[in-house]
């Protein structure tokens, strides 16, 4: 890797002007393009000291070797050229969203003399006006064959169409009244057309003109006499009909708009996109993109606007894009939106939603974000190449002597020094063992030290499988998996028989040297240890100054921040059943007659102090032990010290959870 500081531009050089700028390797391929407001600015930043810079931006510099830019007149001119660029030579430390799936586009060739309708994917043609997204091409098909009772436009290939042409006889369709049959002349160019335009502005969100426009004329067909007519009418009005409820109607003011959500982690994030037009959802699209830079959400945001729309003309951008965050300040979103007014043709504004019904389809958006990144998640985690080639990752960046097969994590959660709890979890071959789990109550720490309890944790789990070895030499020798496994007195698995081939307690330095040290006391020299801090999702060894760096692509840190995370969340899990139980118990200290058997009774009844308190007295008196006159003392307790909510502080990542 390469110093900084080589390559690193006089400050005076560097123009104080809106540009595009790219960092290059040492064989001249771009491996990052950005924009600034103020280049001279934007790039000094990179050039401090990399201790001050983000992991994965200290990771950029340090692989560039030169870098170079390019000035432009106004912040929509850099946005265009930032994009074209990151599609030219396609960065490694720039996110690139990636379509998750080939989604079926509603096409209609309108370069062609006879427009023809069709359901199509991939890239979009010059001449060819589409709609959608839609999440199944059945639905997309069962639409167009309902319209084109209605709109019976040309929908044939163009081979059937030439030999229909040739023979003078039309398909099927044509004689079921599905197609205009243009190709053996019943009707004009112009007048097909006319059938073609008429189509394109229904699905385009124009359809209260036409039910109207086909209502009355189904009328006046009645009036006339003319009852087959007006029978046919009444069967295109159904069709209509039919059509319009297969799309929800979500906003009623018919809002033309797109909205966008994103569901993330430190190392992947989630896009949903839902197109609205004339108010009803017409199509969903989703991404899923690895993150290799720092960008915040406002700059995911605007990178996923830019690979959205680049291309786009016209109605393809909508009036309004709702989005979770605005990209970037006040500057940024007014360049974004300027430059898709320039698409559009006409005013187009980027907004957060803040209350009534584009609030609610925002979180409808974001539930389909947040499902789909943990689909592929699943989907990630549960492929067998992919897990062995995490096991490798992981055994190649912590020189282990093997891969480890049973890893086993330790996460410490807390409520400011009290109910102090931890959790181990379990992955063996890459997929959690929950059978394996195992939750400890702290007792011996005082006030909040995440350093002292992960040491009780090690010490009291490790010693645990020194006494199984000395019961069993044989396990302790590797030469039984059978009974010995098994304890001889309750006939159970032994909770703590086998030994993990790596250690990840969650945290830095300090954790990681507290599980070191406590197993060295223990006399353990054969089991690795390491740490993740969640912040920076770096990996630390014992008695190692720099942490171990993982790619951001890397299988292996991906499984080791899945273990991570099920770690916290079982700890968290933990916290919340014994904080719930200890804040029932301590409501009711002051209840007459009722003892420590007695509250210990309510909570196996009941399950939480949610419960109890929905409870009425009538179903608090049948619990065994309670009576009529106790459960009103019980009601009446917690009602009169009723808790505002109360949240828990992990204090090892200073984060707050209810």
């Amino acid at each position: 890797m390469a110093d900084p500081s080589t390559y690193r531009p006089a400050s005076g050089s560097i123009p104080a002007h809106p540009g595009v700028y790219r960092f290059r390797d040492e064989h001249q391929r771009v491996v990052y393009v950005g924009k600034a407001k103020n280049l001279r600015a934007r790039l000094t930043s990179y050039f401090q000291d990399t201790a001050n810079l983000h992991p994965r931006t200290a990771t950029m510099v340090k692989n560039a070797a030169s870098v170079d830019w390019t000035v432009v007149n106004t912040e929509v001119e850099a946005l265009q050229l930032e994009y074209s660029w990151i599609k030219e030579f396609d960065p490694r430390f720039n996110v690139k969203y990636r379509d998750d799936k080939s989604y079926p586009w509603l096409a209609v060739t309108l370069n062609e003399e006879f427009p023809r309708v069709m359901v199509g994917r991939g890239a979009k043609k010059r001449g060819v006006r589409y709609f959608g997204p839609y999440s199944h091409a059945w639905a997309i098909r069962e639409t167009v064959d309902l319209l084109l009772r209605v709109f019976p436009m040309r929908s044939c290939s163009n081979g059937v169409f030439t030999r229909s042409a040739q023979i003078g006889r039309p398909c099927l369709l044509g004689y079921i009244d599905k197609c205009a049959a243009p190709c053996v002349g019943r009707v004009t160019p112009e007048q097909h057309r006319e059938i073609v335009e008429d189509f394109c502005d229904f699905l385009g969100g124009q359809t209260t003109a036409f039910v109207k426009r086909v209502e009355k004329q189904m009328y006046a067909a009645s009036a006339d006499q003319d009852f087959e007519r007006a029978a046919r009418l009444r069967d295109d009005l159904g069709a209509l009909n039919r059509a319009m409820e297969k799309q929800a109607v979500v906003l009623g003011d018919g809002t033309d708009a797109d909205v966008i959500a994103l569901s993330e982690d430190p190392l992947e994030v989630a896009v949903q996109i839902f197109y609205v037009r004339g108010g009803r959802i017409r199509g969903q699209r989703g991404w899923v993109a690895d993150k290799v830079d720092d960008a915040d959400t406002g700059g995911l945001v605007q990178g996923f606007l830019l690979q959205l729309y680049d291309g786009e003309a016209g109605d393809a951008v909508p009036r309004e894009v709702l989005v979770p965050t605005l990209p970037g300040d006040a500057e940024d979103t007014a360049a974004m939106e300027q430059w898709l007014t320039g698409l559009r043709g006409s005013r187009v504004s980027i907004r957060v939603p803040q209350r009534g019904d584009k609030k609610a389809l925002m979180a409808t958006v974001g539930r389909n974000a947040l499902q789909a990144l943990g689909l592929h998640k699943t989907k990630r985690a549960s492929d067998l190449t992919t897990r062995n080639r995490a096991l490798e990752e992981i055994q190649v960046a912590l020189d282990l002597p093997s891969a480890p097969l049973r890893v086993e994590c330790f996460d410490i959660s807390n409520l400011q020094g009290t109910e102090v709890v931890a959790s181990m979890v379990v992955f063996e071959d890459g997929l959690a063992r929950k059978s394996e789990y195992r939750r400890f109550v702290v007792r011996g720490v005082e006030g909040q030290n995440d350093v002292a309890s992960m040491h009780e944790v090690i010490t009291r789990r490790f010693r645990r499988l020194l006494d199984d070895r000395a019961e069993s030499p044989e396990l302790a020798a590797g030469e039984s998996d059978g009974p010995m496994l098994v304890d001889p007195d309750t006939g159970r698995p032994r909770k703590f028989a086998y030994a993990p081939g790596l250690v990840v307690v969650d945290g830095g330095p300090p954790q990681v040297a507290a599980a070191q040290q406590a197993l060295d006391e223990l006399g353990i020299d054969d089991i690795p240890v390491c740490g993740l801090a969640k912040r920076l999702e770096e990996v630390w060894l014992p008695a190692r100054e720099d942490p171990v760096i993982m790619p951001r692509s890397s299988e292996g840190l991906y499984l080791l921040q899945r273990i991570r995370d099920e770690a916290h969340r079982f700890a968290i899990t933990h916290h919340r059943s014994r904080r719930s139980k200890s804040m029932v118990e301590s409501l009711l200290d002051d209840v007459p007659g009722l003892g420590e058997v007695r509250r210990r009774t309510l909570l196996r009844q009941f399950g939480s102090l949610k419960r109890l308190r929905a409870a009425t007295v009538e179903e608090i008196a049948a619990v065994p032990g309670i009576g009529p006159r106790t459960a009103e003392a019980i009601a009446a307790a917690l009602e009169e010290r009723h808790q505002p909510r109360t949240v828990s502080v992990n204090t090892a990542t200073g984060e707050i959870e209810e």
